[in-house]
């Protein structure tokens, strides 16, 4: 038998409304959170082609049949499209995102969003097609930098902790630009779309780029890079992100289980060997 999302959820109000009304002991949490033997509940998920839509293919190839779920990965090539969605209901949850920035992307829009811990980190790393280190790079050389604030902020940051500029002490939680205290280099910052970057990065000198548009790309973090952020007590880790209402719908929980099992961190690190993409579990 095949159920929708909606549906599922419905079943679901449905039960607790009986339970509540009921003496009888609480279901058990594991069953909850598992569709019943002979159903098979269909999901949308909205995703990054790389590497999330590739790692809910390996759970739609390999897990999600045993669990009662079918899959369908609709994948998005910008970071603005996929919470839209979610937003208006095209989608069950999307995969794509980390904490920085949904938590900007809610504030700003408004969004009714709850999300699930984090299931990947893609370090963030600093290419040129121009120069072979940073010791070549010239004073006043051109630096692309994305213009989403959650990743400015983390690009930002790559570069103090590098020592190639300094931030005023503002107290904001993502800095801009406009915080640079001391630009030694004299870099000169351009900004563009996230999803730009790879194709500027033949007209600058250097570019910060997010790690699924680099991948996509065909750059490897790991060994192309001039720099890369560390994965330890990395915050950016990209998780499942639900309308606030499904957080507890229970094929999205059996959902966000196997992106978390032992199955996925293997594939992760048999697909990335380089760590050009990490477990964050």
């Amino acid at each position: 038998m095949r159920k929708t999302l909606s549906a599922i959820a419905l079943t679901a109000a449905t039960a607790l409304t009986l339970v509540g009304c009921s003496s009888s002991a609480p279901a058990d949490d594991d069953a909850a959170a598992t569709p019943a033997p002979g159903e098979v509940v269909s999901l949308t998920i909205g995703a990054s082609p790389t590497p999330h839509a590739e790692i809910l293919q390996f759970v739609q190839d390999n897990l999600a049949a045993d669990a009662g779920l079918d899959l369908t990965i609709k994948t998005f090539d910008d970071y603005v499209l996929p919470n839209t969605a979610l937003a208006e209901g095209d989608i069950d949850a999307n995969y794509f995102q980390h904490l920085p920035y949904f938590e900007s992307q809610v504030a700003e829009q408004g969004y009714d969003f709850d999300h699930f811990e984090g299931i990947h980190i893609e370090p963030y790393a600093l290419y040129s097609s121009k120069w072979k280190s940073l010791d070549e790079v010239p004073d006043g050389a051109q630096f692309g930098i994305t213009n989403d604030p959650g990743n400015q902020a983390r690009a930002l940051d790559l570069l103090v902790a590098n020592d190639l500029i300094t931030l005023k002490d503002t107290g904001d939680a993502d800095p801009t630009l406009l915080d640079i205290e001391t630009n030694p280099k004299n870099f000169e910052f351009i900004e563009t779309a996230p999803e730009s970057l790879v194709r500027a990065l033949e007209d600058v000198d250097l570019a910060i780029i997010n790690g699924n548009y680099a991948l996509e790309a065909g750059l490897n973090p790991a060994k192309d890079s001039l720099l890369i952020e560390s994965g330890v007590d990395n915050p950016y880790a990209n998780f499942l992100a639900v309308r606030s209402e499904d957080k507890t719908n229970p094929a999205l929980v059996k959902l966000d289980e196997l992106l978390h099992s032992e199955e996925v961190r293997a594939y992760i690190e048999e697909r990335w060997p380089d760590g050009e993409v990490l477990p964050a579990f």
